[in-house]
């Protein structure tokens, strides 16, 4: 579940920006990036359909090595200790409310989104981090274990970050759609936060959480 329901999030939207004409598919010059530095003499199609395959499988290796980190003290210290003392809901706002916090400074001082204005920057990726709060929160409480957190972020990050985002195509507004600053990520991330919000029941919040 933590591996796909990113998938799940931001194919969606995606799909519906391609459609739609709000961005382009396919970045060709992304494309002919990544044949040429794997030496791969392919079409078009073969060289996503390998990077793809490559990048969801060994790819994310590198990725839970990048997620790991932030997890530790996220998934790991912060929401079992905020669990104790309040419920899933409760839970999950508070993170929201830190987490989103903890980047603020990346979204207004640095150039840490996708060249849209930096309050829709801030607006989108505040909600999707509350909502994706919810699932992590989830996902912990559920299974015990900070690793369901580790692979829902290291997933997330791969897919949007390191396909979805790159082979998308600038179609003149099309940065106040994708990527974690856009608006359709967080309206996806929000319906399946919701999901778990509606499954909030099924949590055994007097298992022991471990690592």
């Amino acid at each position: 579940m933590a591996y796909c329901i990113p998938i799940l999030y931001s194919l969606v939207p995606y799909l519906i920006i391609w459609i739609s004409g709000a961005g382009g598919f396919y970045n060709h010059e992304f494309v002919a990036e990544i044949g040429k530095g794997m030496g791969w003499n392919l079409s078009d199609g073969l060289t996503i359909i390998l990077y793809v395959i490559l990048m969801s499988s060994f790819g994310m290796v590198r990725s839970v090595g990048s997620a790991l980190g932030e997890e530790i003290g996220w998934r790991g210290l912060l929401t079992p200790q905020l669990a104790k003392m309040n419920s899933y809901t409760a839970t999950s706002l508070w993170m929201g409310v830190i987490w989103s916090i903890y980047h603020y400074p990346l979204l207004l001082f640095s150039n840490y989104n996708t060249g849209g204005p930096k309050w829709l920057a801030l607006l989108c990726f505040t909600v999707m981090i509350f909502a994706a709060c919810f699932i992590f929160t989830w996902l912990r409480l559920k299974s015990g274990s900070l690793w369901t957190g580790v692979i829902l972020h290291a997933s997330h990050n791969l897919f949007i970050q390191s396909i979805f985002t790159p082979l998308t195509v600038d179609t003149g507004n099309t940065n106040y759609y994708i990527d974690e600053f856009g608006i359709a990520l967080p309206i996806a991330t929000a319906v399946v936060a919701y999901f778990f919000w509606r499954k909030r029941k099924e949590l055994d919040q007097d298992r022991p959480l471990s690592a």
